[in-house]
């Protein structure tokens, strides 16, 4: 039997520069506005902080005030929530999403890809492995921005004859100036992994003058849009996502066949 439909719920929202009270205030006041049921929601890359490579300045610990945020929100909601946020852990900095579920209990994945041109490298250690979780039978793969232009490291898989993961989501800070790859290489991934792709961006200008126009979208299985937010708009957008068609698909096509083997070695 299929898992049943998942409902997704995407946040594109301005961020305002190395303020955490002051983000975390708009997310609480946005979700307190949210009267839905939903089962995830999903906020930008870094969305305590905007993206700030000072790491001295604006990471948090493990149970610092976003990742208790985050739990508050998650069980007053009832669903799960994504999203990146700076940390610290053992002398070390990273981009770490944190996947955190309604009780309290969370997964976690550190960026793998860095934005060199950003120097993002230089004050984040690099994630050494990948994240698949479970949700109502789904299986999904979360990711954050600059991964996207690395196809290996998003690859779908036939494991034990069935597909790794249905979904992938993205979360970013990705530039107005580059919203053309944002959106052409969700399509892909989308395609090529035969799977949902949900993308989140951030809105505004940052710290840097970097402006930035969102482009928050959903995506199915054959890279098509389902929905998504409009362009420079703070918005909150539901889908609700069925499994069925996707495994109708699936079986009409079955390009996974044919998909090479391969293995990523992590240094």
């Amino acid at each position: 039997m299929n898992p049943s439909p998942i409902k997704v719920t995407i946040i594109q929202a301005p961020l305002i520069w190395a303020d955490t009270e002051a983000n975390l205030k708009y997310f609480t006041s946005e979700l307190n506005k949210y009267k839905e049921q939903t089962d995830i929601i999903v906020l930008p890359e870094m969305f305590a902080t905007g993206f700030v490579t000072d790491t001295e300045d604006i990471s948090e610990t493990m149970d610092g005030k976003v990742m208790q945020w985050m739990k508050l929100m998650a069980a007053r909601l009832d669903c799960v929530i994504t999203g990146s946020i700076a940390l610290t852990e053992n002398g070390d900095f990273y981009n770490r999403l944190i996947w955190m579920r309604a009780d309290g209990t969370f997964e976690q994945y550190d960026k793998r890809h860095l934005f060199r041109m950003g120097d993002e490298h230089r004050s984040f250690a690099q994630g050494k492995k990948s994240l698949i979780v479970d949700l109502k039978g789904w299986k999904i793969k979360p990711l954050v921005c600059y991964d996207l232009r690395f196809p290996v490291w998003s690859k779908n898989r036939i494991v034990n004859d069935a597909y790794e993961y249905d979904m992938l989501i993205y979360v970013a800070n990705w530039p107005a100036s580059r919203s053309h790859v944002w959106q052409t290489l969700l399509s892909a991934r989308a395609m090529e992994n035969q799977a949902y792709c949900i993308g989140v961006n951030r809105i505004g200008e940052d710290n840097k003058g970097i402006p930035h126009i969102g482009g928050s979208v959903i995506l199915d299985f054959k890279g098509r849009l389902i929905t998504g937010c409009d362009d420079g708009k703070p918005e909150i957008v539901d889908q609700i996502l069925d499994y069925d068609s996707l495994q109708v698909y699936r079986n009409q096509f079955k390009v996974a066949l044919d998909w090479d083997e391969f293995n990523i070695v992590i240094d």
